[in-house]
């Protein structure tokens, strides 16, 4: 039974939920957000969507939060009533106590029974709540709910979400700021952008694209963020997920992965070389730590696709990060490996587009990337930073483009500003045809 103080404490914590999600939807209509219309214009369809529940994941930082507040702003904008919009951050302090399905259940029957049409539900940090399947499905039932979340990944991803709630939710990946967003987040913040576009491309691969890393104003300072955001997903997306025993191990692991991007290893590879070192760590241990990292999303794996088997191959793959910035982050110096860094952009320009990527492998010569858009068509991409430097190096980045016989478009990819013509293979300034959206 309910005794008075727990009647009290159930209504002090109501009235501090609802003061917080109306400030909040306050200062979403007074502040105007930078929109990502690259992932508004996927979700715009399903705005009203009462029987999908809309999943948005991507890494920590990298704007989830952001996007749903642009959502309801756009909602004002077209007008439904700010009451018909309940937003619950349970990541902020006055939800700190808020863990039981009851409790939200109640809390958003309580701000919801009285309003009349579509109720749009937006919840941050979903995960927080054990069992908040249970009571979003109950809502979406009920047939007047279209509810937005966001979470920690390695917790949405998990197999509950997909168990409880198969077919009826729909998944949105964003990812931090590409290069075209990041100049167009910094022109919106009034930041300066360097007439030199290779000297601009510089400054975002060591900067990485998180918004909020856009705001401060010197690279240490950025760098200071991008070192936090690292901190800050370990221990409340790895560390609360799995038993990470020895934490300097997890730190060799991560930090051999992180500055090994781009490159083709294998489990054994890692296993061998942090041997060699003098780390005695077990294969289990290695996938298990990896594992952490690709849930999390601080990395992305990329497999190989044998073009003339049509199959996939097993063992090696590369491994490109969330944002460069972990890198840079993580190290000394800013020097540049060009090659790797442009591999990793491109990779997150074509994921972001959403391609599905994998790395292409003819013979003996590999293609970096073939691309595969929703209506299956593929494109075949090279990326170097210059083709121009000797013969040598152009007919290497064309050679395995042309032993693909097929149709689909193939390209070069290069910082160079003079292009070429060869063999109907297109060779782009990858730096303009990021900044004016192109597809591939």
């Amino acid at each position: 039974m309910n005794t008075k103080k727990d009647k009290i404490e159930k209504m002090v914590l109501i009235t501090c939920i609802y003061l917080c999600y109306r400030s909040k939807i306050c200062m979403v209509i007074n502040m105007k957000l930078f929109k990502r219309e690259n992932y508004l214009k996927k979700i715009r369809g399903f705005y009203d969507a009462t029987d999908l529940i809309k999943v948005i994941t991507g890494v920590r930082r990298c704007g989830k939060s952001s996007l749903m507040l642009t959502i309801a702003e756009e909602l004002v904008d077209r007008g439904v009533s700010e009451d018909n919009i309940i937003y619950i951050d349970l990541d902020k302090r006055g939800y700190r106590n808020l863990k039981s399905t009851d409790q939200l259940d109640a809390l958003i029957e309580e701000k919801t029974m009285k309003i009349k049409g579509t109720k749009y539900l937006f919840i941050d940090e979903v995960q927080n709540v054990d069992g908040f399947e249970e009571v979003l499905n109950g809502f979406r039932s009920e047939d007047d709910y279209s509810i937005f979340v966001t979470g920690s990944n390695s917790y949405l991803l998990s197999g509950e979400l997909v168990t409880k709630l198969t077919g009826r939710y729909i998944e949105f990946e964003i990812y931090t700021l590409n290069f075209e967003e990041y100049e167009s987040m910094k022109l919106f913040y009034k930041k300066t952008i360097s007439s030199n576009p290779l000297e601009e491309l510089s400054s975002y691969i060591i900067d990485g694209g998180f918004p909020r890393s856009i705001q401060f104003d010197s690279v240490a300072d950025r760098r200071t963020y991008a070192q936090n955001v690292i901190k800050e997903i370990f221990e409340k997306d790895i560390r609360r997920r799995i038993k990470v025993k020895d934490r300097d191990a997890f730190e060799v692991v991560k930090n051999f992965v992180i500055n090994n991007y781009a490159s083709p290893i294998s489990i054994n590879n890692i296993v061998d070389s942090l041997r060699k070192n003098g780390n005695k760590i077990t294969k289990p241990t290695v996938i298990k730590y990896i594992q952490a990292l690709l849930d999390a999303k601080i990395i992305y794996d990329c497999s190989r696709y044998d073009m003339k088997s049509k199959k996939s191959m097993k063992g090696e793959k590369k491994y490109y990060l969330a944002d460069l910035s972990f890198c840079y982050a993580l190290n000394a110096d800013n020097q540049m490996n060009y090659g790797p860094s442009l591999e990793n952009v491109v990779y997150i320009y074509a994921r972001s587009h959403d391609y599905t990527v994998s790395i292409g492998r003819i013979g003996k010569l590999e293609c970096d990337f073939i691309l595969r858009d929703h209506d299956l068509n593929y494109s075949y991409v090279q990326v170097a930073y210059t083709i121009l430097a000797s013969k040598e190096t152009e007919d290497r980045e064309y050679k395995s483009l042309e032993l693909i016989k097929d149709n689909y478009p193939k390209y070069v990819a290069t910082t160079d500003y003079l292009l070429q013509k060869r063999n109907g293979i297109k060779h782009i300034n990858i730096i303009d045809f990021m900044k004016n959206c192109e597809k591939f």
